[in-house]
Parts: C-alpha cells; structure tokens; sequence
C-alpha cells in the first residue's frame, strides 16, 4: 500500500541526503517535489497546503540549519507531520458501561461495509470478546443472508427477527444480546451507490432506535476523495465517530489515508488489509508513517509472528534482532512460515528498506518464496552464518546448486544486508523496545 507515495518521499530524500546543509533553495525544491507527490496521490489540497506549511517552517528553523545531520532532521519532522494528519496515536473502540455495546457500521454499497462487519466480529473474538452480528438493511434481504453466512464462517453469532419493523427487530435484538451476555452487537447497515436523503433517513432512523456506542464509516480507500467526501457528509448527515478504510493493501496512492481524518475530524480505527477474515487491523499512524518513509513496519510483523508462531519462535525471532543476530538461517525460518503470515510482498512490505524503488524489482509471489529458499539451502552452514564470507566463487557454487542466477544470488544478500545495516539503527530498536521482551529474553 502507498507505494507510489513512498516511492516519491524516498527520491526527495535522497536528494536532500547529498545536500551539506538545509537551505531556503533547496528545501523550495524538496517541498515541491512532495507537495506534487501528495497531490498525485489525490490527498485533499488544504491538507497538503497545510502539511507542506508546517514542514517549511520546522525545516528552517534555526535547529535544524545547525545540526550536524540536517538531512535526518527533515527526516524527523517529515514523519511528525504524516502522523500528525493521520491522526494522534491508536484509537479503541468507545468504551461503555453496559452490556452489550452496539456498533454501527455505515457506508455506501460497494466499500466492503458487510464483510468489514464480519471482520470486525473476528477482530473482537481474538481478542476474546463476544459478538452479534445482525443487518439492518431494511430493503435488501440479500445483506442479511450474506451477513449469516459470513457470521457461520468466522463463528460467531448471527441475530435472525422475524419483524419486520426496525424497533421491534432492535429491542427484541438488544434483550436477548443483554440475556446472552454478549459484549458487543455489530450492526450493518444499507448502503446505496451514492448518497440521497432516503439513505440518510433511514440510517438517522436506525441509529436513534440502536443507540450505538459507536458509529464507524467504512470507506474504500481506493475511492480516494471521493470516500473523504463521502465520510464528511455522513459525519454531518448521520454523525460518525470514527473511520475504517478498506483495501488499503491495494490503494498505491494513499490519498483518502492521508485526508480523511483531518477533512471528517474523525480518527481511522481500522483497517483492512486483505481478503480473508484475519486481514484486519487497529490502525497505526506511526506505523503507517514509517511505511511511507521506508522506515517499514516491524512492530506489525512481530505482532504478526506472535499470533502465528508459538512464543519460543516469536521470542527467539525478537531477541536476534534487538542483538542484531538475525541470520540468513533466521530468514529462512521465516520464509517457511510465510503461509502463516501473509504472501511475501506483504512480509517484505514491513521489512525496513524493503518498500523503497531498489528493492521493488523483486518478484513477490510464491515461486519467489521457493527461489530464496531454494538459495538460502544451497549455503552451508558457515556461510549462512556468515554471509560476508560469499565471495564470487562461492555465489557462482551457490547459484549452480540452487538452480538459479548469480544476480539472483546477488540480490538476495544485498537485501539481507540492509535489513542488518537497519536493524543498527537506533530507530530499529526503539521500536522493537515497545514490546517487553526484557521478561522474556533474560
């Protein structure tokens, strides 16, 4: 996701990387460059007006003209500022007293809104909550059929009223939630290809017969403005309190990501990362912000690997890292997991340095996964351990026994040595120190 943006803020930055110090004229010419990069990305223009603004005025400033390392000083406070319009930390779902609380999900037809509700259900459940699913598409029988089968698949429960009135469906829908002690009923809604006031009135209906505690958009990010504008007049219309996007894996451009929070002034609680069930995740703008700047996104990874792998392998995995002990023999331990935790252009995705235009030539799909296996095992042991030892000789022998090309070869330790040159930074290893591994590492 983002790709294209990322792309763009990696080229400025190393251009401002070859500059002795930050100046008026050049910092002119790096702010153009991703002022035209944002706008390309379809993100709202008072948005990027607003973020370049900020950007200038922090990058001539007096502290950053005096540092040593300007260049990572623009670094820092490009980063601040991406977090800034996507929001201020993570956001939980609204908390309340009472059992059961109601979520509303809205949207237009098409975002995804009734498979996010089932999402949202497994999200709950691994998290060891229980959860309702029920539709309250007053129109469309086919929505609620949908929603049971989804409800059947992930395992949870689907509320079926034999009334046809929404308060009638609601109050016999909450008494039994509150005797079955479920902690939250998901409540999808009706969509329509675009916004008129029928939908609008029958979502102010629902919402003041459910009460919810949260009424969540589902926006395509795909859609880009159009999903901004979209949440705004819902926001107005109906009143929302937060925003999942779906397809983000999908949307290169990152403009509705990048917009809706500062144009609706509502925070992304969710995302939506994939097709299956399990592709749904709390939304990170620190993580997502070191996405876009090539920083990677390590922390889901590890989350990622502690949900799949048992602990001893999700411990072991975190412990080389913090020592910077991470083998080819580590990597390729990965690498046989890889079903367990995504495809491999989602695995290289969160690994630093993986997401810039130098590495995006390699192939990510499942052939590809069985080349660097394939390589990695024609290795022995010593020089697994110790890839500096590869010389032309040993990449030539390693390439024949494999069945693949020295550039091959080539290219996978020119990966593996970057994540290592990263995993030095002491960037890398603050954002691993978010997890306590202290208790476990010894």
């Amino acid at each position: 996701m983002l790709e294209n943006l990322s792309d763009r803020f990696n080229k400025v930055f190393k251009y401002l990387k070859g500059e002795v110090k930050i100046t008026e004229e050049n910092i002119e010419k790096a702010l153009k460059e991703i002022k035209l990069s944002l706008l390309e990305a379809d993100v709202n223009f008072r948005v990027v007006k607003e973020f370049i603004g900020k950007i200038k005025e922090e990058a001539l400033g007096a502290k950053v003209q005096e540092s040593l390392n300007p260049y990572q000083q623009i670094i820092k406070i490009v980063r601040h500022e991406l977090e800034s319009i996507l929001g201020t930390g993570v956001s939980d779902l609204n908390k309340t007293s009472e059992k059961p609380a109601v979520i509303m999900l809205t949207g237009l037809q098409g975002t995804g809104k009734t498979t996010s509700a089932g999402k949202l259900a497994h999200f709950l459940k691994e998290k060891g909550k229980s959860s309702v699913l029920c539709s309250f598409d007053l129109k469309r029988m086919a929505a609620g059929e949908q929603l049971k089968t989804i409800a059947d698949q992930i395992g949870v429960n689907f509320f079926e009223s034999e009334y046809k009135d929404p308060k009638k469906i609601a109050k016999n829908l909450l008494t039994k939630s509150k005797e079955l002690g479920y902690d939250y009923v998901i409540a999808d809604t009706a969509g329509r290809l675009h916004i008129d006031e029928d939908l609008m009135k029958e979502l102010v209906l629902v919402k003041s017969i459910l009460n919810p505690v949260e009424t969540i958009f589902v926006a395509d990010s795909m859609t880009g403005q159009d999903a901004v504008n979209s949440a705004l007049s819902f926001s107005k219309e109906i009143g929302i309190d937060s925003v999942l996007l779906t397809k983000i894996d999908s949307d290169t451009r990152g403009g509705a990501a990048l917009s809706i929070v500062k144009v609706a002034g509502k925070p992304i609680k969710f995302i939506g990362t994939g097709e299956k069930y399990s592709d749904f995740q709390q939304f990170f703008p620190d993580r997502i912000a070191s996405k876009i700047l090539g920083m990677g996104d390590v922390l889901t990874l590890i989350e990622k690997a502690e949900k799949e792998f048992d602990e001893n392998e999700s411990q072991k995995m975190a412990k080389r890292m913090m020592r910077n002990e991470f083998t080819l023999d580590d990597f390729l331990s990965q690498l046989k997991q890889i079903q367990k935790l995504g495809s491999v252009s989602d695995i290289m995705g969160m690994m630093p340095n993986m997401g810039i235009p130098a590495n995006r030539n390699v192939e990510a799909d499942d052939k590809k996964i069985t080349h660097t296996i394939a390589i990695i095992n024609s290795m022995n042991r010593t020089e697994k351990e110790r890839p500096k030892i590869i010389n032309g000789k040993r990449r030539s022998r390693i390439a024949k026994g494999s069945g693949r090309t020295v550039q091959e070869v080539n290219q996978l330790l020119k990966q593996y040595f970057e994540m290592k040159k990263f995993m030095k930074k002491p960037f890398f290893r603050k954002m691993l120190q978010k997890f306590d591994f202290s208790s476990k590492m010894g």
